[in-house]
């Protein structure tokens, strides 16, 4: 009889942990590559090519702060998703997910995000005390977006640009770089247009049934939201662009401005995917999946570490 009730219940606890991994949404892990952002940018700086500790030592941290911010995205992805399982229903996409599906339970999900979240704010501390404090506002953020902060509109996106900008902040934090301010501006501005693609794809998609699956797509037009991304995108590109030729810790012949032609493309083949392909409403598979996406990313990178290495 014990023998028949464990091989019944082997593979219900496997469900559970398959459905759990997948509650956590790894591919939006994605994200949090933006802690690296701040390291990339202090190659010419920070990294000591001749004191490989400094550099393995900064890398670590980076590593560590990066490893946080999955586990603490991870659970704010639970606690949302417990929050949001009816609507999820309603949505052709998000239904699939464990807890919309019934696959896991949204009491213990929301719970477990909660308790995870607490868990890891104390690392967070123990890694830099202002990583601790840009941790616990990204979580405390993500509590109030999942608590009815999201039904806002304007504020919904708003609380989303400030995760990536949340993000970026951490990375600086944990490897006690100084980032320009410009860099900041270009980045929260390039999120915000990320935000509004996403936003612009979901009712574009949701039609009659954008009330039900989001409250906040009620407030927006596809004219209005087209409008608010071309200034987010053009003020992402100025942003940028001063950057490049007016950071102190970039190098002084300005060759920093050559990546810029990567950055517009990128934006630009952004756009054409949220309107030709719907794209916009899943943004880690379109930096996944688009091989142009994703090599204009790789090549900016590149080119971004040469210029900052050979301009030490």
């Amino acid at each position: 009889m014990k023998a028949l009730q464990s091989r019944s219940s082997a593979p219900t606890a496997a469900r559970r942990i398959r459905a759990l991994a997948s509650a956590v949404r790894p591919r939006q892990w994605t994200k949090n590559l933006l802690v690296f952002l701040p390291l990339l940018f202090t190659v010419n700086e920070a990294w000591s090519f001749d004191d490989v500790g400094s550099a393995v030592e900064l890398a670590l941290r980076a590593s560590a702060g990066f490893g946080l911010f999955c586990a603490l995205s991870a659970a704010m992805y639970l606690f949302n998703d417990s929050m949001d399982a009816e609507k999820d229903r309603a949505h052709p996409d998000k239904r699939r997910r464990p807890i919309a599906a019934g696959l896991l339970s949204a009491r213990f999900a929301g719970a477990l995000g909660i308790a995870a979240a607490c868990a890891l704010i104390y690392p967070s501390f123990l890694l830099d005390v202002e990583f601790g404090w840009t941790a616990l506002a990204y979580a405390l953020s993500q509590i109030g977006y999942s608590l009815g902060l999201k039904r806002a509109p304007l504020i919904d996106v708003g609380i989303v640009t400030s995760g990536f900008a949340l993000r970026i902040l951490a990375g600086a934090t944990a490897v006690s770089a100084p980032i320009s301010p410009w860099l900041y501006a270009c980045a929260g501005m390039g999120a915000l247009f990320v935000a509004l693609c996403k936003r612009r794809s979901e009712l574009a998609k949701a039609g009659d049934d954008a009330d039900r699956q989001r409250p906040a797509l009620a407030n927006y037009t596809l004219p209005m939201l087209d409008q608010m991304i071309s200034v987010a995108g053009a003020a992402a590109l100025i942003g940028y662009s001063i950057y490049t030729f007016s950071a102190e810790n970039l190098p002084p012949d300005r060759s920093m401005m050559l990546t810029i032609p990567f950055v517009v493309y990128g934006m630009f083949r952004y756009i054409y995917l949220v309107h030709a392909r719907d794209a916009g409403e899943t943004p880690e598979r379109v930096i996944l999946r688009d091989i142009p996406m994703a090599a204009s990313i790789a090549l900016w990178l590149l080119a971004s570490a040469a210029i900052l290495a050979l301009g030490r």
